[in-house]
């Protein structure tokens, strides 16, 4: 069996096993089990990968496989992976891994908690991995179909209006992706031989530059709104701060990233004359994106709302860099996924754990947190400053490769849109200093926080985990770079 569709199948598996679950202790071991095995998986899948390419194979994609789905219009199961893919098979593994933890003592429900946050997975695990558009999408609607349910039942706040924004606003941006996807395949071959298959497209169906022009607005578009594109990025900020903290990490952390990935596979690879001549209109909206997330984090009070307004931000710069079309800037928009995903998944962990103790998120309501519980906060100032941007961590060098590629342009108005997000650092240090001043320094507010306890071992085992990544790919970035270059390959 092709490894790849493993991904697929081993939580596919875990979903038969919780039907004689009774017992909240086996739906917990059944739950880490599959969250193990995946990331035994994706480890696994990183050294072939890796043994393949210094074996000289030069394959655009590895571990191909293809299985006609639905004959008569030509759908298949085609599926493969490149560096990217593989970068993120792996955060969604180590995000997932670290969910589980973090809802060990979810209640009530749990075992039908556990079952859509591994249906979430499949979709996510099915999206990176497919090579055909249609399946692609597919997936694509299987990752969305549960966070309805897992804000709406789970969720806090207003989670019934977060959860229902959440999703008519996603699948509306989908429905945009789909008149684009059936506009390429359409315009795929004029004797009516039609293929969704990325590879094929790009290698043998080129599309005119007339289709190009009406369908890259629409393929952006459609997974811009998952990025959190200006003025589509509404949804996000609610559903983040409704959502319970696996939900919230896995949402931020990877499903985000299905948009920056969609655009990189379909609208820069197989559109790329519209995407020269069109992209300055993105640009326009990705830059408000990083400027007002930042400024709209600023006004919060609410700590999940912080880091949902911080998301819209850091993935407007994944959109930003991907429209720069250079290979400097494209290896910097993944590894911006691959920073955000897991600062986002760290900063959510630890508001979640902070939330179950104090029973609020108001940063008012907050103080003295590092007397109270000093492994929370110092794993909080660590979270903020990679966020914002300190050399060793990983937002560091995410944000400096995006940057220096961006400025290779000769364009003024691109080089103008460049400063323009790098102001955004000035205001991310703003956001991020009032908060860790607030919460964490200062007097206790509350007296009843004196009596509250520090993070249990499982807690703090999803924090390190975290923590310990984005530390790693802040002091040895080279080899994902190294990873993404041959994925990059076809810009020229």
């Amino acid at each position: 069996m092709n490894i790849l569709s493993l991904f697929v199948l081993v939580p596919t598996l875990m979903l038969l096993a919780f039907i004689p679950c009774r017992e909240i202790k086996q739906v917990r071991t059944v739950a880490l089990t599959g969250a193990l095995i995946n990331i035994v998986m994706a480890l696994a899948l990183l050294f072939l990968f890796y043994a393949e390419r210094n074996a000289g194979n030069t394959a655009e994609m590895l571990f191909t496989y293809d299985a006609v789905w639905y004959q008569s219009l030509n759908i298949h199961y085609a599926i493969g992976v490149d560096g990217i893919s593989v970068l993120m098979i792996l955060l969604t593994a180590v995000i997932v891994l670290t969910g589980t933890f973090a809802s060990w003592n979810l209640q009530p429900l749990t075992k039908d908690f556990f079952m859509w946050l591994t249906m979430l997975s499949i979709g996510v695990y099915g999206f990176f991995i497919s090579l055909d558009m249609f399946t692609m999408v597919f997936f694509y609607e299987i990752a969305l179909i549960p966070m309805y349910l897992l804000i709406g039942l789970w969720g806090t706040g207003r989670k019934e209006y977060s959860a229902m924004k959440l999703t008519l606003m996603l699948m509306g941006g989908s429905a945009f992706l789909m008149v684009g996807i059936f506009g390429i395949y359409y315009a795929t071959s004029p004797t009516g031989d039609f293929t969704f298959n990325i590879l094929e497209i790009a290698h043998n169906h080129p599309i005119d530059g007339a289709v190009q022009h009406w369908t890259f607005p629409l393929v952006f578009l459609g997974f811009g709104v998952l990025g959190a594109l200006f003025p589509f990025h509404t949804w996000s900020p609610d559903g983040h701060a409704s959502a319970p903290t696996a939900v919230s990490m896995l949402h931020a952390g990877v499903l985000m990233k299905l948009g920056g990935y969609g655009c990189f596979r379909i609208a820069m690879r197989l559109l790329p004359e519209a995407a020269t001549e069109l992209s300055w209109i993105f640009i326009i909206l990705t830059g408000i994106s990083v400027l007002y997330g930042a400024f709209g984090a600023i006004a919060q009070n609410d700590l999940k709302y912080i880091n949902a307004y911080s998301s819209v931000s850091h993935c407007g710069l994944v959109l930003f860099a991907i429209l720069m079309a250079n290979h400097t800037a494209m290896t910097g928009a993944v590894m911006q996924m691959l920073s955000h995903g897991l600062m986002t998944a760290l900063f959510f962990a630890l508001i979640g754990m902070i939330y179950g103790r104090t029973h609020t998120r108001d940063i008012r309501e907050l103080g003295g947190l590092m007397k109270i519980m000093p492994f929370l906060a110092v794993a909080y100032v660590i979270a903020g400053l990679a966020s914002l941007g300190l050399p060793g961590l990983s937002g560091f060098v995410a944000e400096m490769t995006i940057f220096v590629g961006a400025f290779q342009h000769s364009e003024l108005f691109y080089r103008i849109f460049t400063i323009i997000a790098i102001s955004s650092i000035v205001v991310t240090a703003v956001y991020i200093l009032k908060v860790v001043g607030k919460i964490l320094y200062g007097p206790v507010i509350n007296e009843h926080h004196k009596e509250l306890t520090d993070a249990v071992w499982y807690e703090k085992l999803a924090v390190i985990t975290l923590i310990a990544c984005v530390a790693g790919m802040g002091l040895f970035p080279g080899w994902i770079s190294n990873l993404i270059g041959s994925s990059l390959a076809y810009i020229h």
